[in-house]
């Protein structure tokens, strides 16, 4: 926890206290509808990719208010709190919230921004190539870098047509060329393409939460932190660095495995010192709020 002290500050601010409501309502909405209904809020409302068939405008929004899991809301809002109620009571809740909500814009732009050039491009381009091209070297090469996803819980139809279509797709690996198997493996990407791109959803708070710790970084920058997996305390200016470090780090290295988005992070970071920037480049002489820059 912090060794930061509000003193006389509302230790459960307007915006803070908000925010914490509104996660847990949508958290156990998720959890009610997936059980008893069997709709999974956290597609409908977490962002897709911009030019998938999932994607929808209010998801850049909603996104931010998603979880998927009890350990990934417990440990974002905790931290939320922790930050965000030191940082609104000195912005107030207008700056706050604005800051709140760009930061995890930005975050969902450079997580899907790097997706996109490092993921998602290299395989619709193989896709692509065998569309324009339906034969076996083209599916080859993008079996030799691809494996089919196919998410039963979602879009069911596309599960449904691998299964109907996977000889037709051996077959053309191994070198067919008839009309059948090429039709059939031709029909089932043109399907799978769209599919591969609704894929990718990204939910939760850590963009803004990220923005969060570059302010609480900037404002207190000597301000003492006690973590449980640290031996000693940091100071915030050190941990933010330290923290923005490992996840470029982690980001760079894609490590196996994880469904962290490390860039959306570090775009939370990235966004939030922009903003912090243009505010006080902006900022009147006499206006307070700058004189903890």
């Amino acid at each position: 926890m912090s060794h930061y002290q509000a003193g006389g500050f509302n230790m459960l601010p307007p915006i803070v206290k908000n925010l914490l409501i509104i996660n847990g309502i949508m958290f156990l909405a998720t959890m009610v509808l997936q059980i008893n209904f069997g709709i999974n809020l956290n597609q409908i409302l977490g962002l897709h990719w911009i030019a998938s068939e999932d994607f929808e405008w209010y998801q850049v929004i909603t996104y931010m208010f998603m979880h998927g899991g009890f350990g990934h809301i417990f440990f974002n809002m905790f931290a939320v709190w922790m930050f965000g109620s030191a940082i609104e009571n000195t912005w107030g809740s207008k700056r706050f919230l604005t800051y709140y909500i760009i930061t995890g814009i930005g975050a969902a732009v450079l997580h899907y921004a790097i997706m996109y050039f490092t993921d998602l491009a290299p395989i619709i381009n193989l896709i692509d190539n065998f569309l324009h091209a339906p034969g076996p070297d083209t599916l080859k090469a993008l079996l030799s870098e691809h494996q089919f996803h196919i998410n039963p819980n979602f879009h069911h139809e596309i599960n449904s047509l691998y299964e109907e279509t996977k000889l037709d797709l051996n077959a053309v690996a191994q070198g067919s060329t008839a009309d059948r198997h090429l039709e059939n493996a031709y029909t089932f990407l043109s399907e799978y393409r769209q599919h591969f791109l609704n894929l990718p959803v990204v939910v939760g708070a850590s963009g803004s939460l990220f923005g969060l710790l570059l302010a609480f970084g900037m404002m207190f920058p000597n301000t003492r932190l006690f973590f449980i997996f640290l031996p000693v305390p940091i100071k915030a200016k050190y941990f933010v660095m330290g923290y923005g470090a490992l996840e470029l780090f982690l980001g760079l290295q894609n490590s196996a495995g994880s469904n962290v988005a490390h860039f959306a992070h570090l775009g939370g970071m990235l966004f939030g010192f922009i903003l912090i920037m243009f505010w006080r480049k902006f900022a009147k002489d006499d206006d307070s709020f700058y004189k903890q820059f």
